[in-house]
């Protein structure tokens, strides 16, 4: 079954190259096909050259999309990490002082305790 399937192919596509070359030689008329022909070539690569500037410039303008939202969300982690930076700096700077105000704090207490028991001795 596989070699008739072969057989069959083989007949049909010599069938086929032997009717184009017929066609492609042939006198008076031929010159005209192969006009037809020529034209026809001409279409599909005129066809080819515009899908394939199609795409260029469908991929150029994808990656442009790309390229802006990458940016986008680069500056915006960038101010999101200022941001955080900058909450943190005052956290600490308000820790800071609140840690020096109680330091104060006890210092003048413990310096008016002695005080107070010096006067008392």
């Amino acid at each position: 079954m596989k070699d008739q399937a072969k057989i069959i192919a083989a007949l049909l596509v010599g069938a086929a190259a032997g009717a184009a070359l017929g066609l492609l030689l042939a006198p008076e008329k031929g010159e005209e096909l192969r006009g037809d022909i020529a034209d026809y070539v001409n279409d599909l690569i005129d066809g080819a050259k515009t899908k394939a500037q199609s795409t260029a410039d469908n991929v150029k303008e994808y990656s442009s999309t790309v390229v802006d939202s990458v940016k986008n969300k680069y500056n915006s982690l960038v101010g999101e990490a200022g941001n955080a930076i900058d909450s943190v700096q005052g956290k600490a700077e308000d820790a800071v002082a609140g840690a020096k105000e109680n330091a104060t704090n006890k210092a003048k207490s413990t310096a008016n305790d002695w005080n107070n028991s010096i006067q008392n001795a």
